[in-house]
């Protein structure tokens, strides 16, 4: 994995059908570049993620939680349990966290299921919709050179592909509401600094950091106008990774929570103990210190990533080292793989983050305590690429996910808020529910194809 994701990266690039089907998506932003471009823009995209800005970022998360748990609170009565649909509830909130974090904007007052704003939907629709026409997704890179954009539009127009039109209309509004939110954006900063404080975000934004920041640098660094513009596409990027991937994540640990009790309630102690003197908030130096909830998000993260694999394809002939050689059947030792160019490279981030031969007997259970031991040493040696606490949960190299941090500090301010006020136990349908693979793995109950995941839910 060092040597295709770190240390050759420049020779395992992303296919060009999926770079393609990303252009097409969302746009010029980072998920659809590579090389020089995509180097450029993370490097005026990487102080957006800096401490302090994520720092001021948390009032952000927890005012967006809290609304969240107004609004459960509102459908709940004291000392009752009702089944709730906690997957919805946990999308919405990350919506509108990235939303007023990242955008200044915001897409859900949150007050109760019919105030959903219907970018939620289309981005919970989106990749089950997309899923069926992968298979098609090596043909773009030859589609995408017949004719004219314009040409290419009126033919999918054309086509009678009812499932095709529907992400036709996902891309445009998502489109038309990131050029609306860049334009705004836009508008207020050629104002004054009063005017950007007045909005949501109060103009500590990622968006408005970024376009701060784009002003500040150098010549040679800076984006000039139709880059700046192209970096709309960085908002549909955002809005979709920040929300499809964390809510995930968040829904997969209640759902863990909800089964293991005894873990629930250690956090919930843990969590009462620092909020007691806070008002029922966590400051952001105990969100990031609070060493139970740090191992229930990393345990959780590890075992189950949202994206459980990544693919590379070779750019040239080259060939792989082995961490370790392995016999081949005439005996010899091989410690190198042969890959020609053009090769997949799959790359299970799963595997990877449950082999035994590092985490040792128990690298399949969900065990929060271990983070709070000494790892084992075999783990330590291997000296895994990622960029996040000895896992490829968040990838490694050029192309690792640039807003882990944010991710990890919205998990842990929403389950702050969340398990003070709530007890979750498992549906009465728990058997029923499965984690169906969509590129990001969510809840699913029985046959329906609608991520969903119930939980029943009581007002502590």
């Amino acid at each position: 994995m060092n040597s295709v994701l770190v240390q050759n990266q420049a020779v395992f690039e992303e296919s060009d059908g999926f770079i393609q089907s990303q252009l097409l998506i969302f746009g010029n932003g980072l998920l659809g570049t590579i090389g020089h471009e995509h180097r450029k823009q993370r490097k005026m995209l990487n102080p957006v993620f800096s401490a302090s800005h994520l720092k001021d970022m948390t009032p952000i998360l927890f005012e967006v939680a809290h609304k969240m748990r107004s609004a459960l609170e509102m459908s709940l009565c004291d000392g009752l349990t009702e089944e709730i649909d906690m997957l919805s509830w946990l999308g919405r909130s990350a919506l509108e966290i990235i939303g007023e974090a990242g955008l200044g904007y915001s897409f859900d007052p949150m007050t109760n299921e019919l105030s959903a704003h219907p970018f939620t939907q289309i981005l919970k629709d989106l990749l089950p919709t997309v899923q069926p026409m992968l298979s098609l997704r090596d043909l773009l890179p030859v589609v995408v050179k017949i004719g004219t954009p314009k040409l290419r539009r009126l033919v999918v127009d054309l086509i009678p592909w009812k499932d095709l039109h529907r992400v036709r209309d996902m891309v445009d509004y998502m489109h038309g509401l990131a050029l609306k939110i860049y334009n705004d954006k836009k508008h207020s900063m050629e104002k004054d600094e009063e005017t950007l404080y007045e909005q949501v975000g109060k103009g500590k934004d990622l968006i408005s950091i970024l376009m701060k920041e784009n002003r500040k640098a150098e010549s040679e660094h800076r984006l000039d106008e139709n880059e700046v513009i192209s970096m709309v596409s960085s908002i549909e990027t955002f809005v979709f990774s920040a929300m499809d991937t964390t809510s995930s994540a968040m829904a997969r640990t209640l759902h863990l929570l909800a089964k293991h009790q005894d873990v629930q309630e250690k956090l919930r102690q843990e969590l009462k103990a620092v909020a007691s003197e806070e008002q029922d908030s966590v400051s952001y130096e105990n969100l990031v210190s609070l060493p139970y909830l740090d191992a229930v998000c990393r345990e959780t993260l590890r075992l189950h990533p949202p994206v459980p694999f990544t693919v590379r394809v070779a750019l040239q002939d080259t060939v792989i080292p082995l961490s370790k050689p392995i016999v081949g059947n005439n005996g010899t030792r091989i410690q190198e793989i042969p890959v020609t160019r053009g090769t997949h490279i799959f790359i299970p981030i799963t595997n990877a983050n449950t082999n035994p031969d590092l985490w040792l007997e128990d690298a399949k259970v969900w065990k929060p305590e271990r983070w709070l031991l000494q790892l084992p040493e075999p783990l330590v040696s291997a000296r895994v690429p990622g960029v996040y606490s000895h896992l490829m949960t968040f990838i490694a190299g050029s192309r690792a996910c640039i807003g882990f941090t944010m991710a990890q500090l919205e998990m842990k301010a929403v389950l702050s808020v969340l398990i003070q006020k709530f007890k979750f136990a498992p549906s009465s349908r728990d058997s029923d529910i499965f984690w169906q693979m969509n590129t990001v793995v969510a809840p699913v109950v029985g046959k329906d194809p609608h991520p969903k995941l119930p939980l029943k839910i009581t007002v502590i």
